[in-house]
Order: structure tokens, then C-alpha cells, then sequence
């Protein structure tokens, strides 16, 4: 199946970014990921779709009526509890068990969309806050994908294609901000063909990447220091994307 026909691409991104997308259907799907920047950049446009939906949706309060109707649709004899018991109808009412409901659907939120906050991992297959990086060599090839979490300090780089870098120089990351000069962000560690490495952050993603739209790589014949300019032409350059 081609996975990339621009049709069955934005419904499998849709479903995918909505939640709908399961079992092996949503395995195979996440195959895809790994391997075509397209259907990476289809997820994220849902995604920020999304966002902007739920962002968009006001909270509602129910009227005191709406209570009095679930009371004594789930407790009809309750208003002959009166007395010493009156204290177990209060702790049984309706309004005590729907914020005590809506106590549960928060940390079963909390745990699904932030696990960071108690200290936990995400156990789902939803994808965590996080800034992506695709960099394209001179030809428009997609060549390094690179990740990492909003508040982390790691980015991980996924190599696409080998990325050859003469002896005795470094490839230097920049962050190519929106306004103002590139900042020198890390030095690449040497890159195998193909498979991933992990680059240590001077600070967290947020910092860094937060008014970012693109990254770039030069080749240099040592590390940047702070306040320095790239020596020449980027070899590679992409977009920088919110994924939240």
C-alpha cells in the first residue's frame, strides 16, 4: 500500500494526530514516520489543527438545574435522607461524584498528555512536546531529522542519508533565529551512514528553539564560540516546528 498517495496520507495523519489511528494499523503508520518527512509534516499540520480547536473551546459551567435532574435521576430516594445520614447523602450526591469524575478524567489527562510533570514517561503512542528539525542538503534531500523534547537538553538526530565531513573539521548546528544573527547551538558527533545519535544542549529546547524557524550545519575547522558567524554556505538547512 502506498502510504504516501496525498489523499490516504492526510485521513491516516488525521486519524493519527486525533487518536483514532490504533492497534497494527497505527504501528505501521508510525513505520512510515520514521522513514518519510512527508507524513511527518502531514501529522504536525493536524496536530497544530487540533490545537487551535481545543484551544477554541470554552469551558462550560451546568446550571444548577442540570445537577438536581442527575440527583434524582441516580438517586431517587434521596430526599428522604434526612437526619444522621444526611452527611452520606451529601458525600454520594451528584455534584460530589461528578467533581470527584472530573478529579479522575484530570489525571488520567495529566498522566497521558504530561507524564513529565509526575515524573513519569509517556506509556502511549501520543507524541510529546517537542521541537522537530527536517535539514535538506544543497539538492533538497531530506538528510538529518532532529528532535528534541520542549524542556530537554538532548536533541536526537536521525541520519537519512550520509553526511560526509572532511578530516580534521567539525559539522557546527546552528539555530537560525527569526531576527538576528545564527546562534551556535552544539557540534555534531561524528555521523555513522545511517542510524541516530544524541547531541548534548548547552540549555533546554525551550530556550533554544523557542524563536527558531530554521537550523543549519556548516562544516568548520573547530567548535564555534559564543558570538561567532558560520565560515561559509550551510551544507544543510530545514525548517525548526513546534510539535505541540
Amino acid at each position: 500500500m502506498n502510504y504516501l498517495l496525498p489523499e490516504r496520507l492526510d485521513r491516516l495523519a488525521r486519524e493519527y494526530a486525533l487518536g483514532t489511528l490504533a492497534g497494527p494499523a497505527r504501528r505501521r503508520f508510525e513505520r512510515v514516520l520514521d522513514q518519510a518527512p512527508a507524513a511527518l509534516r502531514a501529522v504536525t499540520v493536524w496536530q497544530e489543527r487540533f490545537s487551535v480547536l481545543a484551544a477554541g473551546v470554552p469551558a462550560l459551567q451546568p446550571r444548577e438545574t442540570v445537577w438536581a435532574g442527575l440527583e434524582q435521576r441516580l438517586f431517587p430516594s434521596a430526599a428522604a435522607a434526612t437526619g444522621r445520614w444526611q452527611w452520606l447523602w451529601n458525600l454520594l450526591s451528584g455534584r460530589t461524584l461528578g467533581g470527584a469524575l472530573a478529579g479522575v478524567l484530570l489525571c488520567v489527562l495529566v498522566l497521558r498528555l504530561q507524564p513529565a510533570w509526575v515524573g513519569l514517561e509517556p506509556a502511549g503512542d501520543g507524541l510529546p512536546a517537542s521541537y522537530v528539525g527536517l535539514l535538506t542538503d544543497a539538492a533538497g534531500k531530506p538528510t538529518l531529522l532532529a528532535s528534541s523534547r520542549r524542556h530537554g537538553k538532548q536533541l536526537t538526530v536521525k541520519i537519512l542519508q550520509p553526511v560526509t565531513v572532511p578530516e580534521g573539521k567539525v559539522a557546527q548546528l546552528w539555530a537560525l533565529p527569526a531576527n538576528g544573527a545564527p546562534v551556535a547551538v552544539a557540534v555534531m558527533p561524528p555521523l555513522p551512514p545511517k542510524g541516530s545519535v544524541t547531541v548534548v544542549l548547552p540549555a533546554s529546547s525551550e530556550k533554544l528553539f523557542f524563536n527558531v524557524p530554521r537550523l543549519g550545519v556548516s562544516i568548520e575547522s573547530a567548535p564555534a564560540k559564543p558570538g561567532d558567524a558560520p565560515s561559509g554556505e550551510f551544507v544543510l538547512a530545514g525548517f525548526c516546528v513546534k510539535l505541540w
